[in-house]
């Protein structure tokens, strides 16, 4: 655990007392503090109250007199589209509001570190699509080189749950806009950017909203290197506001999609192959074909930011390559779950946005696709033509006018039990079945994963 620093003898209030909540309640606590809950849900104020933590409404500005600070759960909306009742209580009384993110950047370093031949590092990834990926490869290369590491965020362990800083320690943050947008500390020595594509839209009130909540992690405290994924328009505009010149190494410009020329740094990947770029001449290049974890496009973006970020902390690029080779990947994200009589069966129920899904069909030939659920904001138009697909099999409670609005023929499916028979059943050798649902699960999952499971389970039926 890490404990909460300068918040001694203050109470602190906690709204929302899910996995976050009550990790931010104990290291609250610990540092000296006294929480002061409340989640709407009476089970998890039960929860919270078994543990020991006191619970009360706040539901007006009194109710805030004597509270240095509002703590609030990432699901929980502060501005867009509208503020929690709890959050505008707590503005109008002019009470600060911050997040268990803000928390742990004003308390993960101590007074210990001075005594350290090697002062621990943060690297920290957001973006729309790649995240999770991005940062299990970094924690997955540097335990291969024997550097301790932890990993948290939306990934791994609550950001205040991980234990404290060993000498030369490197913690990986996987963190979502919901996270960015609000702490009030953001301070990574490393921070990375994917890409960005439209999701959140609602909660953000737009795509500038979006991208002004990723840009936070850059702009709040100037990390000593940015890595930035300049595919989009965003990225490079990003890029631009970063550097002093374009020669400025303290930026790593990342592309998947054109070689990067000029006197910076740069890694990219064509044709699957990554390049590493200084100065206008080349240091490195990694077969990313014969990366059996790392398939697509899209897997070679998340391998250039890895890279990038890796390489920023002096690793060479043989070890990061030999690293490369031993990453299984992620569940749920191009996940190979097994194959018969040629067809294989691939869980990418990640990809719950357009932009998501289209990667993942691009990085097969011959692709049974299996699709649906929540359609998000902003429609199907991105996925454009989708060439790889031979046919869609349409899950979910709307699966028939989300059918009608795909570029390709499409059968009506509902279930994923029906979708994976039928896909199967009418399946020829070297053809993929892809779940790549490009929507979101909560129409018949409690989350992405529940879904991937339930594919899981219906393919080793076929198995």
């Amino acid at each position: 655990m890490i404990p909460v620093r300068g918040l001694e003898g203050r109470n602190i209030a906690v709204l929302g007392l899910g996995r976050s909540g009550l990790s931010a309640a104990r290291a609250l606590q610990a540092g000296g503090a006294t929480p002061i809950c409340w989640d709407d849900m009476p089970a998890a104020r039960d929860k919270a109250e078994a543990e020991g933590f006191h619970c009360r409404p706040l539901q007006a500005a009194r109710d805030f007199e004597e509270i240095a600070r509002l703590i609030v759960s990432p699901g929980i909306p502060h501005l867009y589209p509208a503020p929690n009742p709890v959050v505008a209580a707590a503005l109008a009384a002019g009470v600060p509001v911050d997040n268990d993110i803000g928390l742990f950047f004003q308390s993960f370093a101590t007074s210990e570190w001075d005594n350290f031949d090697v002062v621990p590092r943060i690297i920290a990834v957001t973006g729309s699509n790649g995240k999770s990926t991005t940062s299990a490869l970094i924690h997955h290369i540097l335990s291969e080189v024997k550097r301790p590491c932890q990993l948290a965020g939306n990934i791994g362990r609550g950001v205040l749950d991980i234990d404290p800083a060993v000498d030369g320690e490197v913690v990986v943050l996987e963190l979502s806009s919901y996270q960015t947008e609000l702490a009030r500390s953001l301070t990574p020595d490393i921070a990375v950017f994917t890409n960005l594509s439209p999701d959140h839209l609602d909660r953000h009130a737009g795509i500038g909203g979006y991208f002004a909540a990723k840009r936070r992690l850059f702009a709040e405290g100037g990390p000593d290197r940015a890595v930035v994924g300049v595919d989009e328009a965003e990225g490079r505009y990003l890029a631009g506001q970063l550097s002093e010149a374009p020669a400025d190494d303290r930026v790593i410009r990342i592309s998947v999609s054109e070689k990067l020329t000029g006197p910076g740094w740069q890694v990219f990947a064509r044709k699957g192959f990554l390049s590493e770029y200084r100065k206008g001449k080349q240091v490195a290049s990694i077969d990313l074909r014969q990366v059996a974890g790392l398939p697509g496009a899209h897997n070679h973006q998340n391998a250039c930011a890895a890279y990038a970020a890796c390489r920023a902390l002096g690793l060479a690029p043989k070890v990061i390559e030999a690293a490369f080779h031993s990453f299984a990947g992620l569940p749920h994200r191009s996940q190979l779950i097994g194959e018969k009589d040629g067809v294989r069966f691939v869980n990418d129920s990640k990809a719950t946005n357009v932009d998501a899904a289209a990667k993942a069909l691009s990085a097969f030939e011959r692709v049974r696709w299996i699709c649906g659920g929540l359609e998000k904001e902003g429609g199907l138009a991105e996925l454009g033509a989708a060439q790889s697909v031979i046919k869609a099999y349409v899950i979910g409670r709307e699966a028939a006018g989300f059918a009608m609005k795909l570029p390709v023929e499409a059968e009506v499916c509902t279930t994923m039990e029906k979708a994976v028979s039928q896909a199967f059943a009418q399946a020829a050798p070297g053809e993929v079945i892809l779940l790549a649902p490009a929507a979101a699960s909560f129409d018949q999952y409690d989350n992405f994963e529940k879904r991937g499971e339930d594919f899981m389970a219906q393919v080793q039926k076929h198995l």
